[in-house]
């Protein structure tokens, strides 16, 4: 005896005024239709570095319509030699800009960091 499947239709059509909208949802929070949602855009400029002996260049060129604030961090390879962190420089965009240091000896390592 399954009574279900003849009264499925009677059921639904019973209990669907009973649910409330999706705007009347109490655990729903009503936004305005026209809020503007934050959107992630990409940033950062692009660096390519160069290390020639003691000496580093970076040429950072920014294609985004935010500031980059670039600063540019040398570790030097002998224990005595003094590492550097650049100061930071905006770059505006479609600006390429050059960032240079060096050390006494060896270069161990070079980069770039990025900053809005």
């Amino acid at each position: 005896m399954r009574l279900f499947p003849r009264f499925a239709p009677l059921l639904a059509a019973l209990a669907l005024p009973l649910t409330p909208a999706y705007g009347d949802a109490p655990h729903l929070a009503k936004t305005d239709p026209h809020a503007r949602v934050p959107v992630d855009r990409p940033f950062g400029a692009e660096c390519r570095i160069r290390v020639e002996g003691s000496y580093v260049t970076a040429y950072c060129h920014n294609p985004y319509p935010e500031i980059d604030r670039l600063a540019l961090h040398i570790e030097c390879d002998r224990w005595w030699d003094i590492d550097s962190d650049g100061t930071p420089v905006a770059v505006g965009p479609t600006q390429t800009v050059r960032l240079t240091g060096r050390c006494w000896k060896e270069v161990r390592s070079a980069w770039a960091t990025h900053q809005k």
